[in-house]
């Protein structure tokens, strides 16, 4: 009988800790999020007031997040939520990819609310470092 070789590769659990996370890193990451919170939530109040009815917020799917989902009107709206300093830099931290995956998620969301086909809508919300929102609508859309 042969002699089974020992490996050197580790199972997962018996790998190392990853390093640990510096203070600040983790208070960056606390703030960031914490503002990610704000501007959702100030985008939320923006619709609401429009008359739109939240349906989720934060949902996430296998596909990816979606950080707000109203009923305006007929319109199922799907909002990815954006914020930075500027409008602009905002607006530039929305890949291709993302989209994809937010309209992946969308159509996610769909089929486990057993919706079928529905009018659907993805908009941009851009929040600047004031709060300011600048609502894109049928921003992956075509007109």
């Amino acid at each position: 009988m042969q002699n089974v070789m020992q490996q050197d590769v580790l199972a997962p659990w018996a790998r190392p800790a990853a390093p640990a996370v510096s203070p600040a890193r983790r208070a960056r990451g606390r703030r960031a999020n914490l503002s990610g919170v704000m501007a959702e939530d100030n985008v939320q109040r923006l619709y609401q007031r429009r008359g739109a009815v939240l349906q989720a917020s934060r949902w996430r799917g296998k596909a990816g997040k979606i950080d707000l989902i109203l009923q305006e009107g007929e319109d199922l709206v799907f909002v990815e939520v954006k914020a930075s300093a500027t409008h602009a830099t905002a607006a530039q931290r929305l890949s291709p990819a993302q989209m994809r995956r937010i309209m992946q998620a969308a159509c996610e969301y769909c089929d486990r609310q057993g919706l079928g086909l529905v009018s659907m809508r993805f908009d941009v919300a851009l929040v600047d470092g004031l709060g300011r929102v600048e609502l894109i609508e049928n921003a992956f859309g075509q007109d």
